[in-house]
């Protein structure tokens, strides 16, 4: 892999340097955008770019595109309802998808797309509630607080809030969400363009894929009225124009302190590493046994790849001693004006040395809480919903800001969409991931360990996940509704033998969470948030917050960059990938490409790099311009941005994004898409969208 440079002037405490930055709505430097580029985004502007932005709740980011509910995001953000809509006959993931009617148009089992309506912010509030609490009673406090303000918010199943925290602590921010759970598959191309270069290209530059799909939000069986959505540009992106990039970057952890940084680096990057690496092993053997285990296991294997190299990416900025050493010297800084200050020093002084304690806490808790409590030893759909009948069925007669936060009432519209949901499970993969997850489990903790005595008892790790797979009826999703209706009394009289693994293990996990939450997560929660207040007093609040899976606002502009020497331009061509085509996978085009060559534009650009600061999460994300029109996809970052978790350097960090004018000459004249055309470029005759009361 190639040496990420990142420079680590950026770390959380200095003034905001070049395009670095994920902003929030209500905190965009609009000025700094002028000083620049010579223009400055109105309030106007930016409320136009928020209302037609969305959010995958599964962990994407998409744009509204027609005033129909129609919805762009990325081929592999859909990737979950494709497959799960396929079948062996029907495989839309490898021969893609296209509803040439209305109401060919497919439900997806288990997704919700949201949009950002309201921020408010609550930092007032929240502070009050835990002014001098520390340990287990601010940690409950502050967790009942943000319950409240959530079902408070949430007047009805197609509203979502949720309590966004920000600089650690330092801020919180209530976003409040329309909610669509009907969404449906309109488009989707075949995944050998949709991924083209595979794995070989992921996190790098030039690329030639066509990594889009469309979806419609629908509401009461009808199409949603989407007012506020991103028209498609002319012109397109040219190189040196300036870009934004509406999306909700997934997590980055610039603002962590150095000890946090270290756990990273020398405990929980490792240890993600080794255990993917060896589950990519297992997968991918599990494909040589069939065509139909290659596809059942296609989505996971893809979802495996990414993270292994993306935590490579990760791992290896945090170990280039340079960029560490800066983190420490900004951290010394702050530090030690903190400590020049005797009323600083005596708010925020001990708060890096309590964090540092905690972490050490942490180590010696990591194993029990990733693979009992975090479920990394029980690695299985089916055991997800068994859990969830398990839990939700306990905790749901508690008061609201009693339950665990994810049962509180806010979620339970989302939780009710994954237990329900209609997508099909595969017992054959789900008794490989068992299997392997129960196996790592006896080896993380110890076969003397007391937990893996009781789960275990006398089966291997096969056995027992072959019982447990083969012999629960959790598969119908009507079976998970009747137990999860049924309550607690019916989930604890039920038998079945997911259900009963499921309630075997969680006095241990639940025991685990609490020591966790009252002894760690506790002591970092706060001294974050005094790190944070520490910040802000010394370096003032003109730095973005660390993203959180929350709708960010970046800007930047198309340009290339120096790689090992040599210039990478910014914009790729169509014609580059019948270059690259080798006819063998992952470098082999869709005989629809093939087919088409000869009536497309070869010199029409297709994929571009921008200087826009992203991260995982913004995968679907618009690229837009000054006019808020598309311009472009985020599919993607260079293999220097994964350094991005942790800084930010625009000589090299690079957003990688699909060409506005690829996406259309590829609808047009590849796949005759002329529903979606006419949505995204209407002619004097709008065209209208018919609902699907099928669904």
């Amino acid at each position: 892999m190639k040496r990420l440079v990142v420079l680590a002037a950026l770390l959380g405490a200095a003034p905001v340097l070049a395009d670095e930055g994920m902003w929030t709505y209500n905190n965009f430097p609009s000025a700094k955008v002028k000083e620049k580029y010579g223009f400055e985004p109105s309030q106007a502007w930016l409320d136009k770019v928020r209302l037609s932005s969305a959010r995958i709740a599964g962990g994407c980011s998409a744009s509204f595109v027609s005033p129909n509910g129609l919805v762009m995001t990325n081929h592999h953000c859909a990737r979950g309802c494709i497959e799960q809509l396929s079948t062996a006959d029907k495989d839309y993931i490898a021969n893609g998808f296209y509803a040439q009617a209305a109401t060919d148009e497919l439900k997806c089992p288990a997704m919700e797309m949201n949009q950002l309506s309201e921020i408010i912010d609550v930092t007032a509030q929240l502070n009050a509630a835990t002014q001098g609490l520390t340990g287990k009673q601010y940690n409950d406090t502050l967790k009942a607080e943000m319950s409240k303000l959530e079902k408070d918010c949430a007047t009805s199943d197609q509203v979502r809030c949720d309590v966004v925290t920000l600089y650690q602590g330092g801020k919180y921010n209530l976003y409040k969400y329309r909610r669509f759970q009907d969404v449906r598959l309109v488009f989707a191309p075949e995944h050998a363009i949709a991924f083209f270069g595979g794995d070989p290209d992921n996190f790098e530059f030039p690329r030639y894929d066509l990594d889009v799909a469309f979806l419609r939000v629908y509401q009461d069986g009808k199409p949603a009225p989407t007012e506020h959505h991103f028209k498609w540009s002319k012109a397109g992106a040219k190189e040196g124009e300036l870009t934004f990039i509406s999306g909700h970057p997934g997590k980055t952890s610039r603002g962590l302190t150095v000890a946090e940084l270290e756990y990273q680096r020398d405990v929980a990057l490792p240890k993600h590493q080794q255990i993917t690496a060896e589950l990519r092993g297992v997968v991918t053997e599990f494909q040589k046994r069939g065509p139909e285990q290659k596809r059942i296991s296609n989505n996971l294997l893809f979802g495996v790849e990414n993270s292994l190299k993306s935590s490579k990416g990760r791992h290896e900025a945090l170990l280039d001693k340079k960029f560490f050493a800066q983190k420490v010297a900004a951290e010394q800084e702050l530090r030690q004006k903190v400590e020049a200050n005797p009323e600083l020093k005596k708010k925020y002084g001990a708060a890096w040395d309590e964090i540092a304690k905690a972490q050490e806490q942490l180590k010696n808790v990591r194993k029990e809480l990733s693979f009992i409590e975090n479920s990394q030893g029980f690695s299985s759909s089916l055991y997800a919903h068994a859990r969830t009948l398990v839990r939700a069925t306990a905790e749901l007669p508690k008061e609201n800001g009693q339950r665990l936060r994810e049962y509180t009432e806010a979620g339970l519209p989302a939780l009710r969409n994954q237990l329900f949901s209609t997508a099909p499970i595969y017992p054959e993969l789900e008794i490989l991931r068992l299997e392997f997850s129960l196996t790592k489990l006896r080896e993380e903790l110890g076969a003397d360990h007391p937990f893996v005595k009781k789960v275990l008892g006398k089966e291997s790790p096969r056995t027992l996940a072959t019982r447990v797979v083969n012999g629960t009826q959790l598969r119908d999703p009507k079976v998970r509704q009747q137990l999860f209706e049924g309550g607690k009394k019916a989930v604890e009289a039920s038998q079945d033998p997911m259900v009963r693994l499921a309630a075997l293990v969680d006095p241990d996990a639940r025991a685990i969470r609490k020591n966790y939450e009252e002894n760690i997560e506790a002591v970092i929660r706060k001294n974050s948030e005094l790190v944070a207040k520490a910040k802000f007093e010394v370096y003032g609040t003109n730095i973005s917050p660390d993203a959180t899976f929350s709708l960010r606002l970046s800007y930047g502009a198309v340009k290339g960059y120096m790689e090992d020497g040599k210039k990478v331009a910014p914009i790729t061509t169509m014609a580059g990938a019948y270059e690259r085509n080798t006819g063998e996978a992952p470098f082999a085009l869709p005989g629809t490409w093939l087919e088409a060559q000869g009536k497309l534009k070869l010199t029409t650009p297709m994929n571009f790099v921008s200087t826009n600061d992203i991260i995982g999460g913004n995968s679907g994300s618009p690229v837009i311009n000054k006019d808020a029109e598309i311009v472009g996809l985020v599919f993607d970052g260079n293999i220097q941005s994964l350094g991005g978790d942790f800084g930010f350097d625009e000589s090299v960090n690079r957003a990688v994004s699909i060409h506005s004018d690829a996406l259309l000459e590829s609808l047009q004249k590849i796949y005759g898409a002329r529903r979606v055309i006419e949505e995204l470029r209407p002619s004097a005759r709008p065209a209208t969208v018919k609902a699907n009361p099928a669904g």
